[in-house]
């Protein structure tokens, strides 16, 4: 059965956007040819994949089974694009993956250690953790940088470091509890859990991100206060852009650098915590 590539990428946009005529536009095709790419797609697997209605379209559960082999497939065939037109001259070919939100500091580490081979051309992902161990899984990348180890028998993970995150205002002297200026980011369940046991008798924060640099944004055009990422906010501390409230708790993120077994850890970026 011949791989219809095509077909499965319309399937994902459609998934992706909720409704055919989005997907139509994300592609820049018509909405015609995207019911007759989904309707081959459907009669080739023999499973109805999606259900349309006025209101979107959603996934069947087999569409449900189909999307992450169809990840798969499109991650796969988008890296075999990119060896095959690897620059002339590159003998090697490295795939990393980074989180989302270590790409400041932890990622651009890794990524200029590797660049500094001038034969070796660089991919790289940037995704959540459950993202990255399905890179993984499906042996997209060969090095990633998370918050967490890739649980996979080929792969070893090493904790690197920690992500400090402190507390930081666009006011010298704002509060460290009760600041109406107060804006979450929600850091996931470990930062979560710390975070309620520090500030147990605070009211909720009247606007949440998920994820620092729209959060850092948001301070330096509206003012406020936000646990941020250490690494991140250098340069808005030394220019007096932001100020740190030391008397604040500190929290922390394990970073964990996650590689193939067959894949020699970098010399000089991280040394594994013992």
């Amino acid at each position: 059965m011949c791989v219809n590539i095509a077909g499965i990428q319309t399937f994902l946009a459609i998934v992706e956007t909720g409704s055919l005529a989005r997907a139509a536009s994300r592609l820049n095709v018509t909405q015609s040819t995207v019911t007759t790419r989904l309707k081959t797609l459907e009669a080739t697997l023999g499973q109805k994949l999606i259900n349309r209605s006025k209101t979107g379209a959603s996934t069947t559960s087999a569409g449900l089974r189909l999307q992450r082999y169809a990840e798969a497939i499109v991650g796969s065939w988008r890296q075999a694009r990119l060896e095959v037109a690897t620059p002339k001259g590159s003998r090697k070919f490295r795939n990393i993956a980074v989180h989302n939100d270590l790409w400041v500091g932890w990622g651009e580490r890794l990524f200029a250690h590797i660049d500094e081979g001038a034969e070796v051309a660089v991919s790289v992902f940037m995704g959540s953790d459950a993202e990255i161990t399905a890179w993984m899984d499906g042996n997209m990348v060969d090095l990633a940088v998370g918050f967490g180890p890739v649980p996979r028998p080929d792969v070893v993970a090493d904790r690197v470091g920690a992500d400090r995150l402190i507390l930081v205002s666009t006011r010298l002297d704002a509060p460290v509890r009760f600041d109406p200026g107060y804006v979450y980011v929600d850091y996931g369940e470990l930062v979560s859990g710390q975070h309620m046991s520090a500030y147990a008798d605070a009211d909720a924060a009247r606007l949440t991100f998920s994820a620092p640099e729209p959060a850092l944004k948001f301070l330096e055009a509206a003012g406020g206060t936000a646990y941020l990422p250490q690494r991140m906010v250098g340069k808005e501390l030394a220019e007096g852009r932001l100020f740190e409230l030391t008397e604040a708790p500190v929290f922390e993120r394990p970073v964990f650098l996650n590689r193939r077994s067959n894949v020699r850890r970098p010399d000089n970026v991280w040394v594994p915590e013992t």
